[in-house]
């Protein structure tokens, strides 16, 4: 697991970038644009980017074949240049250098964000990938609460310093996952690797092909990812305008609300990875999507902040079963050589459901009202559940199935 904490760092980087975008860049906006509405479109960007680009990226990634590996190459490209554009936003001299800059920083992000990701399953045996996944996660919200706790004081300071700081921190992330993680040179199973490994790949492996990907069972899965979204980022998004406004809190109560189901979340990362391994990806995630229909539901009916937050506290538990182990299921129940490709599959729906949700939600408590939120976050993890129904079950972590003809996990 040495080399899955080093990867961590690569996670970390790129969270606390995002983090710092998401806290900083609506009020870089804000000296421009006088509409909400429209801040808010801006602020999307990165997830059509996450539909388009990504996908193909990751398609791409598993077709490349170079002396740095499959996924490295990416790296290689897209971190200096996000780290460079990341550093410049908050140097911007007007409207159109900001949405610039904006723009090439998520378009650099969207060229290593599927083939970093890829790079975890593609260094850990399957049946370690839960825990693997647990500790990458970990990694990140750590990065977000650094970005939180020490980005404030550094803006405060001047507002380019937690950017440059985040800039370094990818760039130094960067020279060690070159490093110290060694991508396999050719995939388990696909070729003997004489002479020339890709070569030997080459003509034995069978062509990735994007639409081969949709079987069955994906397809219930990818079902189940949008529907969880959709719950989990209307509430993420929609949160602080229902405390404040359904149950009377502050706008600082409200956000720090949030942070105790961040905060849960983040500690039972690691326990929802062994679980998931131990006990099996779905059993695991399907406990979590019971668990958060309960809980969404129950908070129709809470007006009390302390409660609130409790149901919180145990809301990031369930959340953590659900995350964590999600993007494992859906590479292992695909082949080895396409995890590039269900990377950024993964990526196109989860990124789907964060455009959809927030209006939709939105469009349904100007409907109903606030009460409406949790009740239709309630619904969707209802229909991530009735999905999951669908989808086969998760036999490969125990050796055992029928997905154990898929070729062994790169070791």
């Amino acid at each position: 697991m040495r080399k899955t904490w080093l990867l961590g760092l690569g996670f970390l980087s790129i969270s606390m970038t995002w983090a710092l975008y998401n806290a900083f860049v609506p009020l870089f906006l804000a000296n421009y644009l006088k509409s909400a509405a429209m801040i808010g479109f801006m602020m999307t960007i990165d997830n059509y980017f996450a539909m388009f680009l990504q996908p193909w990226i990751g398609h791409r990634s598993d077709k490349t074949r170079s002396k740095y590996g499959r996924r490295m190459p990416y790296l290689l490209i897209g971190m200096p240049l996000g780290a460079v554009f990341a550093t410049l936003i908050p140097l911007h001299t007007g409207f159109v250098a900001l949405v610039l800059f904006m723009v090439l920083m998520n378009l650099s992000m969207s060229i290593f964000r599927s083939p970093t990701v890829a790079l975890m399953p593609d260094i850990t045996p399957e049946n370690s990938r839960t825990q693997a996944n647990g500790i990458i996660n970990f990694m990140g919200g750590l990065g977000s609460i650094l970005a939180f706790g020490l980005g404030a004081p550094l803006y405060k300071q001047a507002p380019y310093l937690p950017f440059l700081c985040a800039g370094l921190v990818m760039l130094f992330s960067l020279v060690i996952l070159k490093s110290f993680i060694k991508e396999p040179i050719v995939l388990t199973g696909y070729g003997d690797g004489s002479s020339n490994p890709f070569r030997a790949e080459r003509e034995t492996r069978t062509p990735i092909r994007i639409k081969d990907q949709f079987d069955r069972t994906t397809l219930f899965i990818l079902g189940a990812i949008f529907f969880w979204f959709v719950a989990y980022q209307g509430v993420e998004a929609l949160f602080t305008l229902y405390g404040t406004k359904y149950i009377g809190m502050s706008d600082n109560d409200a956000a720090f609300s949030l942070t105790f189901f961040s905060l849960a979340f983040l500690a039972f990362a690691l326990p929802s990875g062994w679980l998931g391994a131990k006990y099996g990806k779905k059993r695991i995630i399907a406990l979590g999507v019971l668990g958060l229909f309960v809980i969404f539901g129950s908070l129709v009916f809470v007006k009390s902040v302390l409660l609130l937050r409790v149901l919180l506290v145990v809301g990031g538990l369930f959340w953590a079963c659900i995350n964590i182990n999600s993007y494992p299921w859906i590479v292992a129940t695909g082949r080895e050589e396409s995890i590039g490709t269900r990377t950024g599959i993964y990526y196109f729906v989860s990124s789907l459901a964060a455009i959809s949700s927030p209006p939709v939600l939105g469009w349904i408590i100007d409907m109903f009202g606030y009460s409406a939120l949790f009740a239709s976050a309630s619904l969707g993890m209802l229909l991530a559940a009735l999905c999951l129904i669908g989808a086969r079950n998760d036999n490969r972590s125990a050796g055992t199935g029928a997905i154990d003809q898929a070729p062994p996990a790169i070791q």
